[in-house]
């Protein structure tokens, strides 16, 4: 996921609120509202903004005219009459005209690094780029931002683009292609939000008021609120959060408490360059996973010390503790994840500064790895590097330990992404979303299921449509193929999502177990994944006839000697390819699976001799990277599944 990455910090903003609204002089329309946007058609149109508190304002678009009052803060918010599809029409309040505006359908896409995989990268990428311009197909993708409270507007004016040879390569590829084929089929114009951050937890992405339902996460929401308040305050505490944690799990930490002090003589400590550790040329360090400690330097003028804004380590293997000057400024638990910490007011002075750092690491190098530039960036962009080697400390040997990471980091954060880039644009006019995410919570299954229809009831809240059609996209195939059964956390995952959507009666599932790539978690096949959630959209939020997706199982019954699987959603009949039999079928007495064989038989599939006494489950595809055969005559594949024997 590093390769996707896109490294923002977080900042402890508070929604934007009174004061800052209160400046506008005229009526402006929030940020979402920009030249080339779609709004949603045959639907009351929600438009907002700021203007003087008290003012009134008038918006118009297509000749429709409504009025609102801003309100104490600044903010107002005006309803249109819906209106058909149609454009383009000007979209106008006060004197801020919005020219190129079309009424069609609006879709949300969000999620994590494959959700945001780029149309440029995939492998249909030739071909969408040599695809003519299409005016009436549009999108606008969400800066990484993340919040410690909801932020009431955009940070910055959005910027909706018409598809084009030269604009379509930034575009989300799923969600491209899945708005590329309804385009093709409904002719109406259509515009797509992407709003994804890669690597990232469904968590960050649900509201702090519904995460605080789930008694294990209010804690954290807590220490979010806190960090909104008390930035310092709360990273302070955090701090001897991790300290506990050292406490209790090394011996020596008490002892090396003493390395993060600013007065603190290291100069009988050797010395390596910035680089992982095992490939810094030092013998001692070659095979190490353990405790490292770092301290180096960083001299600044009084100008730089003025203009500070943020720590740049760049991505460390893997726990790390940073403190400048001896004050604690931060704490990372993501290997790939690259840490820029805030340095509190005051911290920093003239001439020498001590950065010290704990490191808990070595399976991907150890310590500083990345070629990223260290050091402190000031408010123009430029980064004062550090001063010379590093001096370092070899400390315990440890492995297969954890550390917590701070609830408010990336990628790991709670609510943060919501209040950064969703709850910016609530209320804006939807047809539909759809979901790629779960490769980060993989491993955690059974809150999962709860998590997604969590978020799934979020949305709908915050973006004021109860019935909002909601499509995800089922984790597809990763990982080292399984020659024999055994657990896997991406199986039970993908089982996770299908129980959320299956209770859900708005929502449908694009099974993608058969377009992975067991060796790229990445896989570059979008084009497919796009067209079935195109698929779904047709007949559960176009209301078209057909099936809502491919085989699913329903039902595991016995039959003499044999247990026979019954599907529905089964286009023709179900089909092997490349062989007569299925593989991937198994069945389980208790924890203890074995492979069996499977042959279609219309649209059961039968398992001839596998009615064992003992066996009380079937399952289908149950590994991280299984291999499959067996599709329908819509070339659909058939869902991976675990059911019991009746």
């Amino acid at each position: 996921m590093m390769t996707m990455w896109r490294a923002i910090g977080i900042g402890a903003l508070a929604v934007v609120s009174g004061p800052a609204a209160a400046q506008e002089t005229t009526p402006r329309f929030a940020n979402i509202f920009a030249d080339h946007a779609v709004l949603q058609r045959d639907r009351p149109i929600a438009i907002w903004g700021s203007a003087p508190k008290g003012s009134a304002v008038t918006v118009t678009l297509n000749g429709q005219s409504a009025s609102a009052t801003a309100d104490a803060d600044g903010r107002w918010r005006a309803t249109l009459p819906a209106q058909q599809a149609g454009g383009p029409y000007t979209l106008t309040v006060g004197a801020q005209t919005l020219n190129d505006i079309m009424v069609g359908d609006v879709f949300l896409c969000g999620g994590q690094s494959n959700m945001e995989f780029m149309v440029k990268a995939s492998t249909n990428a030739w071909g969408a780029l040599q695809t003519p311009a299409d005016p009436d197909l549009r999108y606008v993708t969400i800066p990484d931002t993340s919040r410690a409270q909801p932020l009431a507007d955009l940070e910055a004016p959005a910027t909706w683009q018409r598809v084009g040879p030269t604009t379509v390569g930034d575009a989300s590829a799923v969600c491209y292609y899945m708005a590329r084929s309804l385009r093709q089929s409904e002719k109406v114009p259509i515009g797509f939000i992407n709003s994804e951050w890669g690597g990232t937890r469904i968590e960050s992405w649900i509201s702090a008021g519904s995460l605080n339902t789930i008694a294990a996460l209010k804690p954290g929401i807590a220490q979010v609120a806190t960090y909104a308040r008390d930035r310092d305050a709360a990273v302070a505490k955090h701090g001897e959060r991790r300290q506990a944690w050292w406490t209790a799990h090394d011996p020596a930490a008490a002892k090396q408490a003493a390395f993060a002090r600013a007065d603190f003589d290291d100069r009988a400590w050797p010395t390596m360059p910035t680089s992982a550790w095992k490939q810094a040329g030092r013998p001692e360090l070659a095979a190490f996973d353990g405790v490292l400690w770092l301290r180096g330097t960083i001299d600044l003028t009084a100008a730089q010390v003025a203009a500070a804004k943020t720590l740049q380590l760049g991505p460390i293997d893997q726990y790390e503790e940073t403190w400048v000057n001896g004050r604690y400024v931060g704490g990372g638990s993501v290997n790939w994840a690259w840490r820029h910490y805030d340095v509190p007011a005051g911290t920093l002075k003239v001439g020498r500064n001590t950065i010290a750092l704990r490191v808990l690491g070595g399976s991907n190098g150890g310590g500083l790895t990345g070629a990223a530039a260290r050091g402190l960036e000031l408010t123009d962009g430029t980064i004062v590097p550090m001063t010379g080697d590093w001096r370092y400390f070899k400390g315990s040997a440890m492995t297969g330990e954890k550390i917590a990471p701070a609830p408010w980091d990336v990628p790991n954060s709670l609510t943060t992404l919501y209040n950064g880039m969703i709850a910016p644009f609530a209320g804006y006019g939807l047809k539909l979303a759809a979901w790629y995410q779960g490769e980060s919570n993989a491993g955690e299954a059974s809150g999962y299921r709860a998590l997604l229809s969590l978020l799934m009831a979020d949305w709908r809240k915050t973006f004021a449509a109860p019935t909002l059609p909601f499509f995800v996209v089922q984790l597809t195939s990763y990982g080292k193929p399984s020659i024999a059964p055994g657990p896997s956390d991406w199986a039970a995952l993908r089982e996770a999502q299908a129980e959320a959507v299956r209770q859900d009666a708005h929502a449908g599932l694009a099974v993608t177990v058969d377009v992975g790539d067991r060796f790229d978690i990445h896989p570059t096949q979008k084009t497919v994944v796009g067209e079935r959630l195109a698929r779904l959209a047709r007949v559960v939020a176009y209301g078209q006839p057909g099936m809502r997706s491919g085989p699913e199982a329903v039902a595991v019954t016995r039959s003499g000697a044999d247990l026979v699987v019954r599907y529905r959603n089964v286009t023709d009949t179900l089909r092997t390819y490349s062989g007569a039999q299925a593989i991937g079928f198994e069945t389980c007495a208790g924890d203890a699976c074995r492979y069996v064989g499977a042959a279609p038989r219309g649209d059961t599939m039968v398992l001839p001799g596998a009615n064992r006494p003992d066996v009380t489950r079937v399952r289908y595809a149950w590994s991280d990277a299984p291999f499959v055969n067996l599709f329908d005559g819509a070339d659909l594949p058939a869902a991976p599944f675990t059911l019991p024997v009746r």
